[in-house]
């Protein structure tokens, strides 16, 4: 039974990895690129491809779209610490991809495993930035 439940998380992290890139948008928020409002998890790649943060949405009723929003407009902490609180950054420069997730503890464990796996450069611990 374990296993089965592990296959399922290594798969879900594998349908994240193989999904496509999406641009943050030039102007506006999430919503005008089309990012759903269920829960998920994401990963956000600097200008080189490389996995500079793996989140995943706890709360709020516009899931996705609203915690990419909250990195736009500077209210996370990767965007504080990482991006020096300038949200606008990841325009055009950042990628990233998302994968709707219903189940609260499956988004958790993929974003553990996509964290453990990937090594993005901010991991959100509250204490320094760590960089490549």
């Amino acid at each position: 039974m374990k296993i089965k439940k592990n296959k399922k998380i290594e798969n879900l992290l594998k349908r994240l990895v193989k999904s496509q890139f999406r641009e943050f948008p030039k102007r506006g928020y999430a919503e005008s690129i089309g990012v759903p409002i269920e829960q998920g998890v994401y990963i956000i790649y600097d200008y080189e491809s490389a996995v500079v943060h793996v989140g995943r949405t706890q709360r709020g009723n516009k899931g996705l779209r609203q915690r990419l929003n909250n990195h736009l407009l500077g209210q996370s902490s990767f965007v504080k610490r990482y991006l020096k609180g300038k949200g606008n950054k990841l325009r055009g420069s950042y990628r990233f991809k998302y994968l709707v997730i219903s189940d609260s503890r499956e988004r958790a464990l993929v974003e553990a495993l996509a964290i453990g796996k990937l090594c993005p450069s901010h991991l959100g611990l509250g204490d320094r930035v760590w960089r490549r």
